[in-house]
């Protein structure tokens, strides 16, 4: 008989990521995050909306984490929902807090660090697949 490895279980529940209204109580997320063993080490997230064209993501980070350079195909938004960030690229460096957002194209190599603890939500949108319909 084949022995089995367990697959780490997530330690939150993922829930509905599709349909046609979704509600979050974000500061419930937030907490509910902050709860879990992958936050201590120093950031954790969780898909609130998984759509093939848009995705929002929830990222609770701890002062002096970061998430290295990388990039994604869509342009996404990052909103500030608690505690400061910065957001850098080759050609600048932000710094978010509470309430403050931005948005970058594209294929952008990109870099977050926390500043203090804090949460925010990420939102990705990919390009059409198909070309707009002509009227």
């Amino acid at each position: 008989m084949a022995e089995q490895t367990a697959k780490p279980a997530r330690e939150h529940e993922v829930g509905v990521l599709t349909a046609p209204l979704l509600t979050f109580d974000l500061g419930r997320e937030i907490q509910q995050l902050r709860s879990e063993g992958r936050w201590q080490s120093g950031h954790t997230a969780k898909t609130l909306a998984k759509y093939p064209d848009l995705r929002v993501v929830l990222v609770v980070m701890k002062a002096g984490g970061r998430l290295d350079k990388h990039r994604t195909e869509g342009r996404i938004a990052v909103q500030t929902l608690e505690g400061r960030i910065r957001f850098s690229t080759a050609e600048r460096s932000i710094e978010l807090v509470t309430g403050q957002m931005l948005t970058l194209e594209q294929n952008v190599p990109h870099d977050v660090e926390c500043v203090v603890d804090s949460a925010f939500l990420l939102t990705i949108a990919w390009p059409e697949t198909s070309p707009p319909k002509q009227s």
